[in-house]
C-alpha cells in the first residue's frame, strides 16, 4: 500500500527549532537519537525536530514525521512511491524555510538528503546559498563504491560532514568540504548491543529493516535455515525485526514455511535492547547495519542479498566494491561470505551454518577478525558526532 501524499509538516512545538535531523532508515534513526541524547545532557534547553522515527522520539525530539516507516530501497521501489516522497520533499522545504533551524543534521539516507541540501542552497536558504541555515551531514553516503562524483555537490551544498568509517576523509581529500572522523557508534562508551555470540544459542535470522527488502530476503534465510533443521532437527532460530510493517512481512512468509512451525520465532529488536543482548551461535544475515552488529558481537555467519533484477542489474553496473557486507569491506577479506541474489539457495547457506556451529576453525577465524574490526573503528581523540555537532551549533 502506497504511504498518503504529505501537505505540510507540524509545527514546532517549541515556536522555534535549534536543530532538525533528518533519518530516514532505522539505523539512521538509533545513531541520530545518541547524538540528540548526548546533546541534550549537554544543553538541556536545545530544540531539537526530527523527520526520522520512534528512537529520535524517545531521545527528546519532536518527529515531524516517521519517515522510517516509509523506507525503502532500490531504483525501481523509489519510482513506485515517487508521488509521496515528492509531497514529503517540498513539505520539509517549506517547513525549513517557514521555520528557519539554526541546523540541519541529514543522516546518511542521500537520496532525499542530498537533493533536499541542494535545494535548500538554490533557494537561498542555507549558508552555502547565501542563507542562515548550516547544513551537517552525519554518515557519508557510500561515494567509496558509487556515485563518486558526488563529494562535488556536497562540497558545493554542505558545511561540514561527518563520518564513521576510518578510510572516509581520503575520498573526500580533493574537495573544500570539512571531513571529521567521529568514530563508530557501534563502539560509543554508551552502546548496547542487541546480539552477543553464544555456541549454546539459536541461529539469528536478519533479513533487514526495509518492507522490500525483508520479503526477498527472508523466504531465503527461511529455506536455508529449513535445510540445516533437516540434520539438525533441535535447531531453533530467532528473526529480529524493527518495525511491525516489517513483522507483518515476516509473519506473512512464516506461514509458507509450516515444516518450521514452532522452530522459528519472530522477536522485536528493540526487546534485546531493552534486556539482555539476543545470543546467538551463528547469523544469516543482509547486508545492512544489523551485519555489523553481529560482526562486532563476534558471531559467525554469512551475508545473503536478493533485490529487484533491474536494480541489481543497475547496481553491478554502477557499484565499484569487492564486497557488500560492512565488516567485509573494512577487513578487505571475507569475515562473512557473501550470496547474492541466485547464489543464495538453501544449500549453500546451510552449509554456512553447519560450518559456523561445528567448525572450531571458523569460530577463531571470526574472534581474530572482530579484534581487527575494533580496531578499525575505535572513536579518535577529537570526540563523538554530538561533540562535532555541539562545535558546529557553537554549544562548546
Amino acid at each position: 500500500m502506497k504511504p498518503a501524499l504529505i501537505s505540510e509538516l507540524p509545527a514546532p512545538m517549541t515556536g522555534s527549532v535549534d536543530l532538525l535531523i533528518v533519518a530516514g532508515e532505522h539505523s539512521g534513526d538509533e545513531h541520530a537519537a545518541r547524538v540528540v541524547s548526548e546533546l541534550r545532557e549537554k544543553n538541556p534547553a536545545l530544540k531539537i525536530a526530527a523527520l526520522g522515527g520512534p528512537e529520535l522520539a524517545k531521545a527528546g525530539a519532536q518527529l515531524l514525521h516517521d519517515l522510517t516507516a516509509t523506507s525503502v530501497v532500490g531504483f525501481v521501489e523509489v519510482l513506485k512511491h515517487y508521488s509521496f516522497f515528492k509531497s514529503l520533499f517540498d513539505a520539509t522545504l517549506a517547513w525549513v524555510e517557514l521555520h528557519q533551524p539554526r541546523a540541519i543534521c541529514f543522516v546518511d539516507y542521500p537520496g532525499f538528503n542530498l537533493r533536499l541540501a541542494a535545494q535548500l542552497r538554490e533557494r537561498g536558504l542555507s549558508v552555502k546559498g547565501g542563507g542562515t541555515v548550516k547544513l551537517l551531514y552525519y554518515i557519508s553516503p557510500q561515494i567509496w563504491a558509487w556515485k563518486p562524483k558526488r563529494r562535488f555537490t556536497m562540497a558545493r551544498d554542505l558545511d561540514a560532514l561527518s563520518v564513521i568509517f576510518p578510510f572516509e576523509p581520503a575520498c573526500y581529500a580533493d574537495t573544500a568540504l570539512a571531513v571529521e572522523f567521529v568514530g563508530h557508534p557501534f563502539l560509543a562508551a554508551d552502546y548496547v548491543p542487541p546480539v552477543s555470540f553464544d555456541a549454546a544459542g539459536p541461529i539469528l535470522l536478519l533479513p533487514g529493516s526495509r518492507v522490500q527488502a525483508v520479503a526477498r530476503i527472508f523466504p531465503r534465510l527461511l529455506a536455508g535455515f529449513a535445510e540445516y533443521a533437516k540434520t539438525n532437527p533441535a535447531a531453533r532460530a530467532v528473526a529480529l525485526y524493527p518495525s511491525a510493517e516489517v513483522v507483518a512481512v515476516a509473519r506473512e512468509e512464516l506461514t509458507r514455511w509450516p515444516q518450521l512451525a514452532g522452530k522459528v520465532e519472530l522477536k522485536p529488536v528493540s526487546e534485546s535492547h531493552v534486556a539482555t543482548p539476543l545470543a546467538a551461535s551463528a547469523v544469516l544475515t543482509s547486508s545492512g547495519t544489523m551485519s555489523l552488529h553481529c560482526a562486532l558481537a563476534g558471531i559467525p555467519g554469512a551475508v545473503v542479498y536478493r533485490t529487484n533484477a533491474l536494480t541489481y542489474l543497475l547496481a553491478r553496473w554502477l557499484v565499484k566494491i569487492d564486497y557488500i557486507g560492512i565488516a567485509n569491506l573494512l577487513l578487505k577479506e571475507p569475515m562473512y561470505p557473501e550470496f547474492i541474489q541466485d547464489a543464495a539457495t538453501s544449500r549453500a547457506l546451510a552449509a554456512q551454518l553447519q560450518e559456523c556451529v561445528t567448525n572450531p576453525a571458523r569460530l577463531a577465524q571470526t574472534r581474530e577478525q572482530l579484534g581487527r574490526l575494533r580496531q578499525l573503528l575505535w572513536q579518535p581523540a577529537a570526540g563523538t558526532a554530538a561533540d562535532w555537532v555541539a562545535r558546529h551549533l557553537k554549544l562548546c
